[in-house]
């Protein structure tokens, strides 16, 4: 269907041979559909754009699915294996002819397949792949026939409810959790997950329910609760995948589970925490599909991009990202390294815990409990030979001096902090007692970033700012020339949010003469900000206004993350 398409696209003059071509080679290679490396390349704006002119070459009606109101009975008429495998989905029905929407309307077996399950006449049209994907995940809800699952262990009678007084024995646990249906709901609940782009499973156990989470976009979304009678053999399954002490209820427990799905390995960081009702179990999903290190697409303004990434092409010095947890600072390191990351160079981390691994970098796990700290491990990676050495956090006033003295030593160091905003990290540096001096003369740049929830472009509006809104933004005049707001209003498509993906805001300071200067005269924080500012540090307040202005996040959410 690749070449074929090619053919039509450019015989009409959509897209180039040579852009035909690099598609092609990179679908071939990477197993993308080719629609979407179009749209990766810039050959052609959406995929939506590539269903409508088939559409109309093949003389097949599209449809855009945000625009349509769907039946849930209707949608179910075909079996969630076929929605997902071909991405199709039932529209509507009407008497013996039922409607779908399908991306590749070439795919002759899929229609038989649909007439022969429904025993309708079948009419396809065409939608852009992601919105079909993004309509099965919200219409096939329910952890993918969870109910369906749990009625199924319901009926189970090896499956006993046990009281608040009562703990099963270990050999009861293994005979349970080897039961088909709890498994199923167990590799449902992850599938699901991670198909939703969660980045973190919660199940937290209550008097009567077993509640289940999934984080996506660093919001939590609650899920179909599950019997609480089956609290012991839910978590037992997973300690189990995990290879943790199904016996040990007293204790936290940390492990890690590594799983295949769609042909991708994707690993399960797996930490379990007695709670008064049982034990509540996280598990973050370290999927390499959702982590993004091309730097461009991370949300940096150009100007920004060009600072970072001058810095990090330096023979030495420190360079520190700073911010919250889950602000996105591991991300923004790990894209560093990628690119640096050449045969001509030695690469050394360590982590805690390493959440991906890369071919070419040398990845160290830092364990406390039995020594191997990150002090530790910096002062081991000097006797290795390192051209760059990532830290996964400034800890302690050890480890800084240690950093510190790296980078002065003909290293490239990169790190992180917790501080709220650039100038602060250098007081917090000093604080640790770290030498000024040290400070002024190692660090070349400082960067804080927060990530921001984006408007769904699928409903998204523009709306009227009060005055008191525009003021209480405070950033300077110029800024706000042309300034425009958005909103979502909510669709299908976000599930009624008016939110879709995020984000990341950026400021960049790097650590100029003038600034160099003020961190050997101790200068304050205040003070440090506002020379950075004069020299066109853009704030994460400013950052969060020029996204707005683009249509990218509402004004909401700039006060939601940013402070004046």
């Amino acid at each position: 269907m690749s070449t074929e398409l090619s053919t039509i696209l450019v015989e009409a003059g959509k897209i180039t041979k040579e852009q035909a071509a690099e598609a092609l080679e990179r679908s071939q290679s990477t197993k993308e559909k080719f629609s979407k490396v179009l749209v990766e390349i810039g050959a052609v704006s959406s995929e939506e754009e590539i269903s409508t002119f088939v559409g109309k070459h093949l003389k097949i009606g599209t449809l855009r699915l945000s625009d349509v109101e769907l039946n849930p009975e209707v949608v179910k008429l075909i079996p969630l294996d076929i929605a997902r495998k071909f991405k199709v989905i039932a529209i509507s029905k009407i008497g013996k002819s039922i409607l779908v929407a399908i991306s590749d309307p070439n795919n002759i077996y899929v229609l038989d397949a649909i007439k022969f399950i429904t025993g309708c006449t079948v009419q396809p049209a065409i939608s852009a792949e992601k919105e079909i994907e993004q309509a099965i995940e919200q219409q096939y809800s329910d952890g993918a026939g969870l109910s369906e699952i749990v009625k199924g262990l319901e009926g189970d009678p090896d499956l006993e409810v046990v009281s608040n007084e009562e703990v099963p024995s270990e050999s009861d646990l293994m005979s349970q959790i080897q039961d088909k249906p709890l498994v199923k709901l167990v590799d449902s609940i992850i599938g699901d997950a991670i198909r939703m782009g969660a980045s973190d499973i919660h199940f937290e156990m209550y008097e009567k329910k077993i509640r289940v989470r999934y984080r996506v976009d660093g919001e939590l979304q609650e899920m179909a609760p599950l019997p609480f009678k089956y609290r012991a053999a839910i978590v037992s399954r997973i300690k189990i995948m995990a290879e943790l002490d199904i016996s040990e209820r007293r204790l936290p427990q940390d492990g890690r589970i590594k799983i295949k799905i769609t042909g991708r390995t994707v690993d399960l960081r797996v930490s379990s925490l007695p709670t008064i009702f049982g034990e509540k179990v996280v598990m973050r999903i370290l999927d390499p599909l959702a982590l993004k290190v091309d730097m461009t697409k991370l949300g940096f303004r150009e100007e920004d991009l060009a600072k970072f990434q001058e810095k990090i092409h330096l023979p030495f010095g420190i360079i520190l990202v700073t911010g919250p947890t889950g602000s996105g600072k591991t991300t923004t390191l790990y894209s560093a390294l990628q690119q640096i990351n050449t045969v001509g160079v030695n690469i050394m981390t360590a982590e805690d815990p390493v959440e991906f691994n890369f071919e070419g970098i040398n990845q160290v796990a830092v364990k406390s409990g039995i020594g191997l700290t990150f002090a530790a491990s910096l002062r081991s990676f000097l006797r290795q030979d390192p051209d760059i050495i990532m830290l996964g956090e400034i800890r302690d006033s050890e480890t800084a001096e240690i950093a510190i003295k790296a980078a002065l030593t003909g290293h490239l160091v990169f790190s992180t902090l917790h501080t709220n905003d650039a100038p602060s990290s250098v007081t917090r540096l000093i604080d640790m007692g770290t030498p000024y001096y040290l400070v002024a003369s190692a660090t070349k740049l400082i960067m804080a970033q927060r990530m921001m929830k984006t408007i769904c472009s699928k409903c998204r509006q523009e709306v009227n700012l009060a005055a008191e809104q525009v003021d209480s933004l405070h950033v300077p005049q110029e800024q706000l020339r042309g300034l425009r707001a958005f909103k979502g209003t909510g669709c299908t498509a976000c599930g009624n949010t008016g939110r879709s993906g995020r984000t990341g805001i950026y400021e960049v300071m790097p650590v100029s003469p003038a600034i160099e200067n003020l961190i050997l005269k101790q200068a304050p924080d205040t003070e440090i900000r506002k020379v950075a500012l004069e020299e066109g540090m853009f704030s994460l307040r400013m950052a969060a206004v020029d996204k707005m202005k683009q249509g990218l996040v509402s004004i909401d959410e700039v006060f939601a993350v940013t402070t004046a």
